[in-house]
């Protein structure tokens, strides 16, 4: 088995396919257990060919430039090798070098412009980010002649938005109390809530955590945060012990060293996307609206500020660069606004 290779597999999936019905589809479970037999190392990783392709070429040399020279995270870099992929083959061959695309201003343009028509506000916003970044990276390694960063046009869009729901601390409590404790899963799951809205961790820093990462002795734990910054924090009395009690009691001790891991074979760490997906299934559960992980962060910045906290004291547990950020967390929900404004304007 250790000499299986992806051509062996190639061969099989197309055997196993004439052989059956037609149409007949590959295996489903067969790349779950082709992960699987690799993360025991009992066959080898699959290691791509060197490719001959002149973009590809210059993408790697680009993601390296990201991982090396800017310190992103690995899934930062991913997203920005996809989209700079995506604009590079939709721009037309140079005439000086075929291999290579001809960027141009007017090319930046329409490819946010066919971008914008299909995507929301937000992902658009990202999409000019990264293309940003790969054209002050083509500007620096001498691919382009002229600087073209700033040719890429912004995206409309307004600060101060309609407030979106606040989770609050009753919303809070019903996530948690929906966790099965008598479960492996209800115990992860209830560890995970409390990262989410106590410590205002994003999913992927509670996607990153390993069980390394948790310091026993000293009550704190450490993250990997934006830029692959390390950071630490307290850990409190009641995350503690729901973390060890999920280790104790519902996580497997042979193989990943993620600290929290999939309740399925392979028992891998979670991604970002399925602790996103846990906090849906807590909504679901809970009989509340659906909200994204990311509103927990709020709740927790909220939880903070109704406790007295002041604004730079949030800033710190949620690890903010700038106060600016930290203050879009702390918007008044209108019936507290009204509280407030009501004794003073005689009930009108």
């Amino acid at each position: 088995m250790a000499g299986l290779t992806a051509d062996e597999l190639d061969l099989f999936v197309r055997q196993w396919r004439t052989s059956g019905p037609r149409r007949r589809r590959a295996p489903r479970g067969l790349p779950v257990l082709v992960s699987y037999l690799r993360m025991q190392h009992a066959i080898p990783d699959l290691v791509p060919p060197p490719s001959e392709d002149r973009v590809d070429v210059l993408l790697d040399e680009y993601a390296t430039f990201l991982t090396d020279g800017r310190g992103l995270a690995e899934g930062t870099v991913r997203y920005y090798r996809s989209t700079a992929k995506r604009f590079l083959i939709s721009v037309p061959a140079s005439t000086y070098d075929a291999a290579l695309p001809q960027v141009t201003a007017s090319a930046i343009r329409s490819f946010v412009i066919a971008v914008s028509a299909r995507r929301s506000t937000g992902s658009v916003k990202n999409t000019v980010t990264a293309l940003r970044a790969l054209l002050r990276f083509l500007h620096v390694r001498g691919y382009l002649d002229d600087p073209l960063a700033d040719a890429v046009p912004a995206v409309a869009g307004w600060r101060h938005r309609p407030l979106p729901p606040i989770v609050g601390a009753g919303d809070v409590a019903r996530l948690l109390g929906s966790c099965d404790h008598r479960t492996a899963t209800g115990r992860r799951d209830h560890a995970i809530l409390l990262l989410l809205t106590r410590l205002g961790l994003r999913t992927g820093e509670v996607a990153a955590l390993t069980v390394d990462d948790v310091d026993w002795r000293t009550g704190e734990i450490q993250l990997r945060g934006k830029g692959n910054r390390y950071e630490r924090l307290p850990l409190p009395n009641d995350v503690g012990q729901a973390i060890a009690d999920y280790c104790r009691r519902g996580r497997r001790r042979d193989g990943d060293r993620g600290l929290f891991l999939h309740a399925r074979a392979p028992y891998r760490a979670l991604s970002s996307s399925a602790v996103g997906h846990i906090v849906t299934r807590a909504c679901e559960r809970a009989g509340l609206p659906r909200v994204g992980a990311h509103r927990l962060r709020h709740a927790a910045a909220d939880a903070l500020r109704r406790a007295g906290a002041p604004l730079f004291e949030i800033g710190q547990v949620l690890r903010h660069a700038s106060p600016v950020t930290t203050a879009g967390y702390g918007s008044i929900s209108a019936a507290e606004l009204s509280a407030v404004i009501m004794p003073w304007s005689g009930g009108a």
